[in-house]
């Protein structure tokens, strides 16, 4: 009786009513610790319950709902084999309570040169201010061709990313046709918006203050029609996800940021020799320089402000797709353009006010300058530099790095 009595005092006590099963599996590197004790620990530092891995490494719990702290016995471990420390969880019913056991030394994180996290840093900025200028060139033109500063354009980048992703995803066309459809969209959306708002304005001499509240009473419009026929979350490609990154040596970057890099040049390089080697390109290069000079000697104006806008559509769907693609991790967001905007004013601002080369050379530092505040500040405020840009150019140079004091006509 007395051994009887031994062994019943041994027992376990049952589990409480109320219990809660908390489980886990001892994984030490592929290796199934079977014969190891785990114990849950209470908030006043009592053993709440031990158990012992079975076949599997696997272990259970019975316990009362609460916050407990679990250990892996360190005595009932191989010699060979260590924990990196107990895991606090809160015990829940009506959810499932795994706990997770890390075996080994503990991992500490490779600390990056600062040269290197420089490099790095400053081609992702490259990338992004050659985005920012394929979709601002259209913007610039515009102010140069027609003088309104046009609160539109960030939607034009919307809508070009929102085309994109419905040839996409909706219909099941692969990513870089839909792409050259969705240019064709922007291009045909700022034929029509041109035609169907800016032309008449113009033929009815409306000022230009009155021509800018008009678009931006235009852009609240569009972003909010996007809203409301799109979707208030970002909404992912089909094509081109989950990118691994390419490191040589100190560059790291991932394919889709390379490609990014490579259209925005060989585009920018091809709207650039258009405006010096084309007809239509010294067309508009003289209708921004002085419009009424241009009309007397023969360029027939409106033709030229409607390729302008048709040229800006175009680009601005590019620079959405691709906006999209690099920096929001292959994604569209009904207010993406909206985000873009403040930068490619920063930008056009930066370079000059209504020339194509200002609006490259503005946004690329405005993209460097942006990429490099990550290094000192919240990644999620970077934003916050192209209004410091934008608030000094004004203050210092208003008439940006490549634009003139005046004109003259």
């Amino acid at each position: 009786m007395a051994f009887g009595g031994s062994a019943l005092a041994q027992e376990p006590p049952p589990p409480p009513a109320n219990a809660v099963a908390v489980s886990g599996s001892l994984n030490n590197g592929g290796e199934r610790l079977v014969g190891v004790d785990v114990r849950a620990v209470d908030a006043s530092g009592a053993e709440a319950g031990r158990t012992t891995s079975e076949d599997g490494g696997r272990w259970t719990l019975e316990l009362s709902p609460g916050t407990y702290t679990f250990e892996v016995v360190a005595d009932t471990l191989p010699d060979d084999v260590s924990v990196q420390g107990s895991v606090e969880r809160d015990v829940q019913a009506g959810r499932a309570n795994t706990v997770i056991f890390s075996f080994g030394e503990a991992r500490t994180s490779n600390e990056v040169p600062f040269y290197e996290k420089f490099i790095r840093t400053t081609v992702d900025g490259f990338r992004f201010g050659l985005v920012i200028a394929l979709a601002a060139v259209g913007l610039s033109l515009i102010f140069g061709t027609t003088g309104l500063t046009n609160f539109a354009h960030g939607e034009l980048v919307t809508l070009g990313a929102v085309a994109a992703w419905v040839f996409n995803v909706s219909m099941g066309i692969q990513l870089i046709w839909a792409t050259l459809l969705a240019i064709v969209v922007g291009i045909a959306i700022g034929w029509l918006a041109n035609s169907a708002i800016w032309r008449p304005l113009r033929k009815r001499k409306t000022g230009l203050i009155a021509q800018l509240v008009v678009s931006i009473g235009l852009a609240i419009a569009l972003r909010y029609l996007i809203l409301i026929f799109f979707s208030d979350r970002s909404e992912p490609f089909d094509d081109y996800q989950a990118q691994t990154q390419n490191e040589w040596g100190p560059f790291a970057i991932t394919n889709v940021g390379l490609a990014c890099i490579v259209i925005s040049i060989v585009v920018l390089v091809g709207v650039a020799v258009m405006l010096q080697r084309t007809r239509i390109g010294k067309a508009m290069r003289a209708v921004a320089d002085n419009r009424d000079l241009a009309a007397s000697s023969g360029i027939d104006v409106e033709r030229v402000v409607t390729f302008v806008w048709c040229l800006g559509g175009g680009l601005a769907a590019l620079g959405g797709v691709l906006f999209g693609l690099s920096e929001l991790g292959g994604r569209v967001q009904w207010e993406m353009g909206f985000k873009l905007l403040l930068l490619m004013f920063a930008g056009i601002t930066l370079g000059g006010l209504g020339t194509a080369y200002g609006a490259l050379l503005g946004c690329v530092i405005v993209g460097l300058l942006v990429q490099w505040s990550t290094m000192i500040i919240n990644p999620d405020l970077k934003y916050i530099g192209g209004l410091l840009v934008l608030i000094l150019i004004l203050v210092v140079r208003p008439q940006g790095i490549l634009g003139s004091r005046q004109r003259i006509g």
